[in-house]
């Protein structure tokens, strides 16, 4: 089926084809009748047009399209803060594109290379372990890229992420106040900053607190329920007593829950369980998830505009915004 074009719309109004173009791009400055606007439009309409991107590209140098990379599309912080992206850039008249890197490196570098060649005004990305050549990369093509949840240190790319140590150090100690006799702290294996600075909040609060009893289970990418099982069976067994779990992410967090459901640990009378990022799964379980809520809506503005930004006038200065969290205690913590 033919596609229906500008000339199109121009032939059926009598008009030219840059009358048809100054009132679809809504171009001020030009005398145009209101009928003749409303008639363009009501053909438009009529015939299905859909402007092609990719000319107007070739036009205005934009072709409104922004590509979102993120590490793993099923996790529910991710998804979640894909949707707000998506509603964020709308508003700024963007269509938003998304990829799942799946924690892979070569993923990442093929997501970023398919998005430049759909000609993306720039790109929002979740940087994953191994993915440094690329960004330097992007910054040498003075590409605009923002960051996103993650960051790289010693890459000077903009990003927007949350104060991942402070509030681990907020929720550590809060623990250590009850006085729990033992607090394990489940984490990745990993060198993601984001990451290690939930768990250097955890180790700066304990270090503090000697009279308690301080464990960590740290697991790989990629057989994740089963070495958080198999590290809270080493640890806690199968009838811990004075013990509070803290997941330093969803994904880990329901690994451990699953461990105790099939264990009949109960949870908070035996077990105390808190973790970082909600997810609709915790709904699953009888006690009522205590969880550190990070802000998915002001991430999404603040990337969003700050790719804007990027794309309109570049900067090689990388600025890091740093929002707030915060800890939306429930009955899993006695």
């Amino acid at each position: 089926m033919k596609r229906s074009s500008i000339k199109d719309i121009a032939r059926m109004a009598g008009v030219s084809v840059a009358t048809v173009s100054y009132v679809l791009n809504r171009k001020e400055g030009v005398r145009i009748s209101d009928e003749t606007r409303k008639k363009i439009f009501e053909i438009a309409e009529t015939i299905n047009y859909k402007p092609n991107k990719i000319a107007r590209s070739l036009k205005t140098s934009q072709s409104k399209l922004i590509g979102l990379i993120v590490a793993d599309i099923s996790n529910d912080f991710y998804s979640g803060i894909a949707r707000k992206i998506e509603d964020k850039a709308l508003q700024l008249g963007y269509t938003l594109i998304i990829g799942s890197c799946d924690e892979n490196a070569e993923k990442f570098c093929k997501l970023t290379e398919l998005f430049s060649q759909q000609q993306v005004d720039g790109m929002i990305v979740a940087p994953v372990i191994g993915s440094e050549d690329v960004m330097k990369r992007l910054m040498q093509e003075r590409y605009p890229v923002v960051c996103i949840d993650r960051y790289l240190p010693e890459i000077p790319v903009p990003c927007v992420t949350v104060n991942n140590r402070e509030i681990s150090e907020s929720v550590t100690r809060l623990l250590a106040e009850k006085k729990f006799e033992q607090i394990i702290y489940t984490g990745y294996k990993t060198e993601l900053a984001h990451l290690r600075e939930r768990e250097e909040g955890f180790d700066t609060v304990m270090n503090q607190y000697p009279e308690i009893r301080s464990k960590k289970i740290l697991v790989g990418l990629d057989n994740i329920r089963e070495e958080v099982c198999r590290g809270l069976e080493e640890n806690i067994g199968k009838q811990p007593e004075s013990t509070v779990l803290y997941f330093s992410s969803n994904k880990l967090a329901l690994a451990g829950l699953s461990f105790l459901t099939q264990n009949q640990i109960q949870v908070p009378r035996q077990v105390s369980v808190v973790a970082f990022d909600q997810t609709d799964a915790y709904h699953l379980f009888p006690a009522e998830i205590s969880y550190i809520e990070q802000p998915l809506e002001e991430m999404a503005d603040e990337a969003v505009q700050m790719l804007d930004s990027q794309i309109q006038q570049y900067s090689e200065r990388g600025k890091k915004i740093v929002l707030p969290t915060s800890l939306q205690l429930k009955n899993s913590i006695q």
